[in-house]
């Protein structure tokens, strides 16, 4: 079962990605699951994310980066559509 589960979140997070950024790679499918995450504990508990960028400003930066990265991609991606 959690075999089965693992490969339906996995399609899942693919076919996101792909309507998300109009392309879906590992790379990118792994940079929209660390935004998921961080986005969701942002937002559910957003004390646990400040103690986090407080103890890891490096890793803070990185996410800084990934979620600017997909944000950009997305518009790209929407403006292509709208073409």
């Amino acid at each position: 079962m959690e075999q089965k589960l693992q490969e339906q979140l996995d399609g899942l997070v693919e076919k996101y990605t792909e309507l998300l950024l109009g392309e879906t790679d590992e790379e990118l499918q792994e940079q929209v699951k660390m935004w998921i995450i961080y986005t969701h504990i942002a937002k559910s508990m957003p004390p646990l994310a400040k103690h986090w960028n407080q103890a890891y400003p490096d890793a803070k930066q990185g996410i800084k980066e990934v979620i600017q990265s997909i944000k950009n991609m997305n518009e790209a991606h929407r403006a292509n559509r709208e073409k």
